[in-house]
């Protein structure tokens, strides 16, 4: 087990979130989010009756098709299971994604275009992990078919000052972009 043993403890709550990024045959990439709440006891709902342990409280879908640059082509998402019917309303609301790119800015545009009112929180938090899997999806494809990749063009590499390792003055940096480091001893 990663984590230290825990305190005695019960099961409460199982949140689990999937992403699966797809090759289309058209030259697109389908991202798809999957989220389902579930309880280990029985609870009553105003709209649903009684949830049962194991039914999902809420179960989300979400598919971003994109190009090779993160561009959203299209988007659906669905709500299957939620605490009260009208939440299945705002699944239209993410087309308003369409025309976006998933990079720097990514969360800004998407809390402008879905937050508060506009959006589902659930299904708004599931874009975080879409986003990064159409990244692992996309650019080990991207760069095994062009091992030269943006550092032969100039350009700074996508990943650069995304996290700790890729830091411009880090170690990873110095060896992977040497042309991209400002570490100490950079020349």
């Amino acid at each position: 087990m990663p984590l230290s043993e825990p305190a005695a403890r019960e099961h409460i709550h199982t949140r689990s979130v999937s992403c699966t990024g797809y090759r289309r045959s058209d030259g697109l990439w389908d991202i798809e989010g999957h989220l389902t709440d579930v309880k280990t006891y029985t609870f009553s709902n105003s709209e649903r009756g009684d949830v049962l342990p194991g039914e999902p409280v809420h179960e989300m879908w979400i598919r971003l098709t994109v190009d090779d640059d993160l561009h959203i082509h299209d988007v659906e998402a669905t709500t299957e299971f939620s605490p009260f019917g009208i939440c299945k309303e705002i699944a239209p609301n993410f087309k308003r994604l369409i025309g976006v790119s998933i990079g720097p800015g990514w969360r800004r545009t998407v809390s402008q275009r879905l937050g508060g009112v506009e959006g589902c929180t659930h299904i708004v938090e599931l874009l975080g992990p879409v986003a990064t899997t159409a990244f692992q999806t996309i650019f080990p494809l991207k760069s095994k078919d062009s091992p030269e990749g943006p550092a032969a063009s100039g350009r700074a590499p996508r990943l650069l000052n995304t996290c700790h390792a890729f830091r411009s003055d880090g170690p990873k940096v110095k060896e992977l972009w040497p042309n991209h480091y400002d570490g100490p001893d950079a020349s």
